[in-house]
């Protein structure tokens, strides 16, 4: 049932009357620092926590481990008696605490979840200041890709990243890992010599001769912005903040296509603040990552599938850039809670490209915003409980609340809570919400709290119309959401009626066309278009074996619904040689729904060896393994 509120105190009521998720969420709530019962992680940090980690660690290619020692300054409430960290696949070797050897123990989830790991109880009282876990991580960590030096661009040196999110960094770093508890940290990492480490802290930018690094973070994150990447790496700066690291052959082209760093990250703070990070840098890593980009602070992961050669696909940097703010400075309290970090980016993010590249640009990705949004809630059903930004993700895999809802439904709602009271008051808002929120957790409803007394109570008619319980607990697109129209996708749309009312490929009006047009000219084909039709389009703008990733992507998803072959030997290689989850999905999938499983399985046999964990364990269960 739809409610609108009409009155202050209606609009109050509407904010403060709490359900009974939100009555237990308020209860596990401690201060500002927001200490939260997380279901994905086994510690209890309201009786101990760890705020500081010294973690010293050699990296082996040989055996593809981790060997470490993790330190953690303990914070513990005067009845405590144990420290619990959550780890996952980890060798314990010694466990001790100031200084002396103690018993623990290991304890498994008694519901039988795997992504959950092992319980490391740790004895402990109310004195105890520190304590040390001596440890080794598996060969398959999840957490960890380890690439072979054929596996890379140079093919000079192995290669190794990871990937910490959503609940992975307990796979290579026993910690408390929920995104609610934050801790500083340093560390001292040995790396085979000649080879670069970078982790998210303060960064060298040149080869250490014997391979000796050592790392400090002075802003307390949570665990899963913990990174680290060890290769064959070269450093270019592209601003006095900014700069690019990727292997050495590679390193020029990527500062090119990233030149407008420092320009973004000025824009950004014009708009919502001092930048708290110190330098942002990016690392493009090997195509084997298996997202777009990893906000990691002060150096963004990031595929090599954003270096396009035209500048197009540069908003990925301004989303990861954006995360310094949301997710970065104020962090959701737990992944049920994962539209915080991602609607506000998604909608801070535009404002950066708007800012850079100029409205119209901006309006085309949120058409596409837009379009990707009603697509995911046909996907997951309109009444779908994944559809509610707040999610209920208890007993499952918080990786499975990574989709467009919390990402695009989040961001339109803000934009819809922007033309209430006009970008100006909006702008002020957003500002102070992160300067008063900075390096703290922020649940949902102390959000609708923050919401309630820093705007709606200055502007109670502005938001008489707005149900705010139904598009943060409600399914589906609420019919209230802003409608955007792109002038210059109006133009594409000429064309594509051209085209569909029989015209040549050879004559449309393509000049000029950037990415997100020609994904738009890609996406208003008929859905019954002939592959001679789709041949005329390729003989004229040479879709297959395109070096352009979102685009191939689009058109190879065309490609195998309407079974045009001409395509398949290109999309094999494309598959075998990118693996960012995004793109890889959407062709497996319409592949096994197209009566093409056979080539699916084949492909991804092949393929398999070359992703990361995250991607294979998408595809495992959508192709079978």
């Amino acid at each position: 049932m739809r409610i609108l509120y009409s009155t202050l105190a209606a609009v109050s009521l509407m904010f403060n009357a709490c359900s009974s998720d939100q009555q237990s969420a308020s209860q596990q709530t401690h201060s500002n620092d927001m200490v939260i019962n997380d279901p994905h992680s086994f510690s209890k940090p309201a009786i101990a926590r760890g705020t500081h980690l010294n973690w010293d660690a050699k990296v082996d290619f040989n055996t593809q481990t981790i060997s470490g020692t993790a330190t953690w300054t303990v914070e513990a409430a005067p009845d405590a008696k144990e420290i619990i960290f959550d780890t996952r696949g980890l060798t314990i070797h010694k466990v001790s605490a100031d200084g002396k050897s103690v018993d623990y123990s290991l304890k498994d989830t008694v519901n039988g979840e795997p992504w959950m790991g092992q319980a490391l109880h740790i004895p402990i009282s109310a004195s105890t200041q520190q304590v040390s876990v001596q440890y080794t991580t598996s060969a398959d960590a999840a957490a960890l890709q380890w690439l072979k030096a054929e596996q890379t661009r140079d093919k000079q040196h192995p290669f190794l990243f990871t990937q910490s999110q959503a609940i992975l960094a307990r796979t290579w770093l026993p910690c408390q890992d929920g995104p609610g508890m934050r801790f500083t940290f340093e560390a001292q990492v040995q790396v085979p010599a000649g080879m670069l480490a970078l982790m998210s802290a303060e960064n060298p930018q040149q080869v250490s001769a014997d391979g000796k690094y050592q790392f400090k973070m002075e802003q307390p994150i949570p665990s899963y912005l913990m990174s680290l990447a060890v290769g064959n790496l070269a450093f270019q700066a592209v601003g006095k903040e900014t700069g690019v690291y990727a292997e050495p052959s590679f390193v020029a082209a990527c500062a090119e296509e990233l030149s407008d760093m420092q320009t973004m990250l000025e824009k950004a703070e014009q708009l919502y603040g001092k930048y708290q990070w110190g330098r942002y840098d990016v690392i493009v890593l090997p195509p084997s990552f298996p997202f777009g980009g990893m906000e990691n602070p002060r150096i963004t992961f990031a595929t090599p599938t954003i270096i396009a050669g035209d500048k197009s696909l540069v908003a990925l940097v301004a989303h990861e850039l954006a995360h310094s703010w949301s997710g970065n400075l104020v962090t959701n309290a737990t992944w049920n809670d994962f539209w915080l970090n991602e609607g506000f980016t998604v909608y801070f993010e535009n404002r950066i490209m708007e800012a850079v590249y100029g409205k119209d640009y901006a309006e085309m990705l949120q058409v596409l915003e837009y379009e990707s949004l009603v697509e995911t809630v046909q996907e997951f059903g309109a009444t779908s409980a994944d559809t509610h930004l707040k999610l209920k993700l208890e007993g499952r895999d918080p990786d499975e609340g990574v989709s467009d809802i919390a990402y695009n439904k989040g961001a339109y709602f803000l934009r819809l809570l922007e033309s209430k009271v006009g970008r100006e008051n909006w702008d002020a808002f957003v500002n102070g919400y992160f300067t008063t929120n900075a390096f703290k957790v922020m649940t949902t409803e102390a959000f609708v709290e923050y919401l309630n007394e820093h705007l709606i109570d200055a502007h109670p008619e502005a938001f008489a119309d707005v149900d705010i319980r139904a598009w943060i607990y409600g399914p589906g697109i609420p019919d209230n959401c802003p409608k955007v129209v792109s002038t210059r996708f109006t133009a594409v749309d000429q064309e594509v009626h051209a085209f569909n009312g029989g015209a040549a490929a050879a004559s449309l009006k393509t000049s000029g066309w950037t990415t997100h047009e020609w994904l738009r000219f890609i996406y208003q084909l008929p859905e019954d278009i002939t592959v001679e039709r789709m041949g005329d389009l390729d003989k004229s703008f040479h879709f297959t074996g395109i070096g352009n990733c979102e685009i191939a992507d689009a058109w190879y998803e065309l490609a195998v619904k309407r079974h045009y072959a001409t395509a398949y030997a290109d999309m094999e290689t494309f598959l075998c040689s990118v693996g960012r989850r995004k793109f890889l999905t959407p062709l497996y999938k319409a592949m096994m729904q197209t009566n093409q499983s056979e080539m699916a399985k084949r492909i991804y046999a092949k393929a398999r060896p070359g992703y990361h964990y995250v991607a294979q364990n998408t595809l495992d269960e959508l192709v079978g393994n």
